[in-house]
């Protein structure tokens, strides 16, 4: 005869255990067993105001061996989730830090900035120096929310890189306006104050006349002939600087022909003198 005490554990016989914890007015469970241990709820259990929760399992032999996967586990209404670790630069990034994903977005992104200053940081994943002038470049982007961070991960554009020819890590170059490029410079943490000297030189409010220039037509060019742009992003020169580069060339061409005509002249006062 076995006895059943409420909200408690009662032994039957010799060999079976079984977990009672029914509530007051609650309704009888059906029960599961795992060998000679088994619960009123084939699912789960209640215990002192906690769940458990238990596999329907008929003995040991069916239990699996695989290792759990790592879902999001609820514990007392909060949800701990395992994601994805953040990579280095991808930390305390701001709205004005853009990553570069192609040669073609960097152009557009220079293009458009009109008389925004921009900032293009060259970085490497393995650059210790990059690493570490991470966090205070963020700071920098925080305080100065009207420049843009354009970054490129080297590792994965060199093609790109060796056509813009940075060659030295961490690397960085300023562009505003018309002006296009107005400096470039490798620096580190110890001489963190060249950066922060071109940001209050070039990042101060002004208007520059003309279109935004952005990378220089060699430049372009170099990307457009490995195919990392499209060549009509190569810029044409303008019908003006076509006719300048015409009337400097039939000045020269003048000059020559009136020098050459003087030479002959002479040449041939002289004979007729002698």
């Amino acid at each position: 005869m076995s006895c059943l005490p409420a909200g408690g554990f009662s032994v039957s016989g010799s060999s079976s255990l079984i977990v009672n914890n029914r509530e007051k007015g609650s309704l009888p469970r059906a029960s599961s067993s795992i060998g000679g241990l088994q619960f009123r709820s084939p699912n789960s259990k209640e215990i002192w105001g906690n769940t458990l929760d238990f596999p329907d399992q008929r003995g040991f032999s069916n239990w699996s061996s695989k290792p759990p996967n790592l879902d999001p586990v609820y514990a007392q209404g909060a949800t701990i989730s395992f994601g994805k670790t953040q990579k280095w630069w991808e930390k305390s990034l701001q709205p004005n830090m853009i990553e570069i994903d192609s040669a073609q977005e960097l152009v557009e992104h220079l293009r458009n900035a009109g008389d925004r200053l921009v900032v293009l940081n060259f970085f490497s994943p393995g650059c210790g120096g990059c690493k570490a002038l991470h966090p205070k470049i963020c700071q920098l982007a925080e305080s100065n929310p009207n420049t843009t961070f354009l970054t490129v991960n080297y590792e994965e554009h060199k093609p790109m890189c060796y056509a813009l020819h940075v060659h030295v890590l961490p690397f960085f170059r300023f562009y505003r306006g018309a002006d296009g490029k107005v400096c470039s410079f490798s620096c580190t943490n110890a001489t963190i104050k060249k950066f922060k000297d071109a940001l209050a030189k070039h990042g101060t409010d002004r208007c520059s006349l003309g279109p935004t220039k952005g990378l220089e037509e060699k430049e372009l060019m170099a990307l457009a002939s490995i195919n990392l742009i499209p060549k009509d992003l190569v810029p044409l020169s303008s019908p003006k600087e076509e006719k300048v580069h015409e009337l400097v060339g039939a000045a020269k061409s003048s000059s020559f022909s009136r020098d050459e005509n003087k030479v002959e002249l002479k040449e041939g006062n002289a004979m007729v003198a002698a």
